[in-house]
């Protein structure tokens, strides 16, 4: 019997509406976007979710998250952290509740057996946390592309292989008014926004004086 029904879950997590916290869930749009995922392997938008994500971690033999953390390197910085590390990693520095959350995930994982056997967190430092309605700075933005295939090299020596996706078949992850060029169209400057927030989130927020 297969103690682990999915092959590989492949997680972004993260807050979409805190500047460079959004870094795993972009990261997994795009991997989505480019490349056709096989049977068995699962790209999931983990967001803040913490502890309700327990139940697709311990469904998966292998697992790659992506996430923006404080390794206390050069913003922008790029970093991969595997296997007993990862753990240790993801709690180095509380940048949000959602840290403490995937955690506690791990934790449980293991101590109910179900952990997978294979980790890899691909890792961004952030430049910016502290800006509601803000988006990805673009030292973050520019990495991307470079973390996305990390993850799809890692697919690759685990013996799973993505076909690229056709460029006019459309995929995605999330609505469409969530992705990264529509919600940068539809935001104030940072002079209209008082860097405050965002009135699609903010309804109301007076413009800066």
């Amino acid at each position: 019997m297969n103690d682990y029904p999915n092959e590989v879950l492949i997680l972004g997590i993260g807050n979409l509406l805190w500047a460079d916290e959004g870094f795993g869930v972009r990261c997994v749009e795009e991997l989505v976007r480019r490349y056709r995922l096989p049977e068995g392997v699962t790209a999931m938008d983990g967001g803040t979710q913490g502890l309700y994500l327990l139940p697709y971690v311990q469904a998966a033999r292998r697992l790659v998250v992506f996430d923006a953390v404080d390794f206390g390197l050069t913003p922008g910085t790029l970093l991969q952290v595997e296997d007993d590390a990862v753990p240790r990693y993801m709690g180095a520095k509380k940048m949000s509740l959602h840290q403490t959350g995937f955690q506690e995930v791990l934790a449980a994982a293991s101590l109910t057996g179900k952990l997978p056997v294979s980790l890899l967190l691909i890792g961004a430092q952030p430049v910016e946390l502290d800006d509601y309605g803000g988006s990805l700075r673009p030292q973050i933005r520019d990495r991307i592309g470079e973390a996305v295939e990390l993850a799809v090299a890692r697919l690759r020596d685990w013996g799973i292989d993505l076909a690229t996706r056709d460029a006019a078949v459309a995929s995605s992850l999330n609505d469409a008014s969530l992705a990264l060029d529509a919600y940068e169209s539809g935001r104030p400057s940072e002079q209209e926004a008082c860097r405050y927030g965002d009135e699609r989130i903010l309804f109301g927020s007076p413009p800066c004086a």
